[in-house]
This record gives structure tokens, sequence and C-alpha cells, in this order.
């Protein structure tokens, strides 16, 4: 028989998030690192089958609603993608808080969401826009020279924002739109020669160029693990961002970073000091624009989508 899997679809600046809210699998109790791990493990047909075409594109970022690991906590999320999971999302966790009041499970005010990498707080304001408080955010290596083959050598600082970048500043090549193909080309060949020379946790490249005056402070192209790009300013690339920026003594608390995206959303971020880092605070407004139900036929050949 065909089971069912309810979804509900959003994007935060162009970027969509998928939440499965019923329907999911059966991931036990405990943390939500260990539940990931068992996402992973026994249930991986699910995400592909969610995300994948001919449901889904690679663009498309999915999420799995969970009862909250902590006390208090208004839910437990697991983010994932074409390739597979995101330790933790910023437009994800938007998109997340936008469905959850679509369903009316929060209102405004501030909710504390369980991710695998820790608790991140996100607050719902009364135009529906949402702040979010993530995990603390730093920089582990400024600077770092890397050979990039057909690029010569590319620098650029290696940060932790909820995923691992490689922040490079684009003085070579125009953050437009209209270059998007050669903006990822660039991207794929500086993350293979940043994991080959020496850091192979990192599976983002963060671009980043001059901002549109009157409009923004920077702009940026975010290619995602699984080769696409982020149509938003990317919530943990800004947070990765906000933590270099501050390293080097350019942004203080309670400044407001205007970080831009390649399709032109905006997120506006900020920082708390942290041991060790920041606390980045990113606000950005996701929109629902999909409910539906996934039909999973066992004798489709595609059932679980194209992997």
């Amino acid at each position: 028989m065909s089971s069912v899997i309810h979804v509900v679809d959003s994007h935060t600046g162009g970027e969509p998030t998928r939440v499965i809210v019923a329907g999911g699998p059966d991931l036990g109790v405990g943390s939500i690192a260990d539940q990931l791990i068992r996402f992973r493990e026994k249930h991986d047909h699910v995400r592909a089958g969610v995300v994948n075409e001919p449901r889904g594109s690679d663009v498309l970022v999915g999420a799995i609603l969970l009862p909250p690991a902590t006390p208090g906590a208004a839910a437990g999320v697991i983010f994932f993608n074409n390739v597979g999971y995101l330790g933790m999302c910023g437009h994800g966790v938007i998109g997340v808080m936008a469905t959850l009041a679509y369903l009316g499970k929060v209102s405004a005010g501030t909710h504390q969401i369980d991710t695998p990498v820790g608790p991140v707080e996100a607050t719902l304001h009364a135009d529906m826009s949402v702040s979010l408080r993530n995990v603390r955010s730093y920089r582990a290596r400024k600077d770092v020279a890397v050979n990039v083959h057909g690029l010569g050598e590319v620098r650029g600082d290696v940060a932790w924002g909820g995923n691992w970048f490689f922040l490079v500043h684009a003085d070579r090549w125009d953050v437009e739109l209209r270059n998007v193909e050669q903006l990822t080309n660039v991207s794929w060949r500086i993350r293979q020669a940043v994991n080959e020379q020496g850091f192979p946790e990192v599976d983002h490249v963060e671009l980043i160029g001059p901002g549109t005056p009157g409009k923004s402070d920077a702009r940026n192209f975010v290619l995602c693990p699984g080769k696409a790009y982020d149509r938003s300013p990317c919530g943990t690339g800004t947070s990765a961002k906000l933590a270099c920026l501050f390293a080097d003594g350019k942004i203080k608390p309670g400044q407001t970073w205007r970080q831009e995206s390649i399709t032109g959303s905006i997120f506006e971020g900020e920082v708390e000091e942290s041991e060790g880092g920041v606390a980045p605070i990113i606000r950005g407004r996701a929109y629902v624009n999909s409910e539906a139900k996934l039909i999973f036929n066992p004798e489709d050949p595609c059932c679980w989508g194209i992997r």
C-alpha cells in the first residue's frame, strides 16, 4: 500500500524549506543528534524521497518536526538536503517557525528549537519576521591560502556558524545573479581544494562581494553541500561572517549588519559576545506557500527519489 507524508513548504528569502509535519519515520527518543543518527542509518530513503527529484529538487532543504528533546522547547528539528544532513540551518529555522505559526503551534514570542548541534532561540515578531539566536559561532582559521586548480591561490577564513564555511572576499568575481554558473564552478573548485588541503569538514563556500548602496553591507554567494546555491543570504553563513567580523573588530554588539543574497533578499544580523566566539542573531521572514501530502507508491521505481 502507498504511504503518505504530510509536508508544509515555505521559502525564506527565496530559499525553500519543506517541513515534514506528519507521517515521518519514528526516530525514537534521546537527543536530536542521536535521532539524526537513526534517521541517517535507518531511514535515509525518506530524506531522498522528500527532497530529491521527482518530488523535490537540488535546492530544496527538508526538515522533520520532532518532539522537543529539552523541557520547555517548542520543537525539535533535523534538517537535510539532496545529499545528506545539516547540523543547523538558519533559513530553515525561520521557515520552521513560519510553519509552526501556520499550524497554530506557536504565537508571537521567543521559543526554543532543539537541533542536532544544540538549542537555538527563535523569536516570532508581530510582523511575522523571525529573529534567530544561533549557536556559538567562531572563526577557526584566518587568511588560509589554498591552491585551486585553474584559479591559483585563493585565501579565505575557516569559520563555524552551525555549519563549516570557507569565506572568500570575491575580488575576482562579480557576485551577481547573472554569474551563477561561474560562481558555482569557482566555489566548487574552492571547496574541493579546501577539503584536500587540510579542512575536510568544510562543506559550504561563501563568496562575499560589496553590498548594494543604501540596502546592504555585503552581498554573498553561498554554495551548499549538494552543489546548489543558497537563494537566501544563508543564516549559518551570515553567522560565520559575523563571527569573522567580530574577530577583526569590524562589528560590535548592538550594531546591525545587513547581508544580501545573490537574489537580493536580506538578513539583518547582530552579535552577542559568547565565550570563544559570538552568539549571532539573524532576522528574516519566511512565507508558507504550499501544504501537501506526498504519496509513496512502492510500485513507483522513483518512489524514494532519484539518488
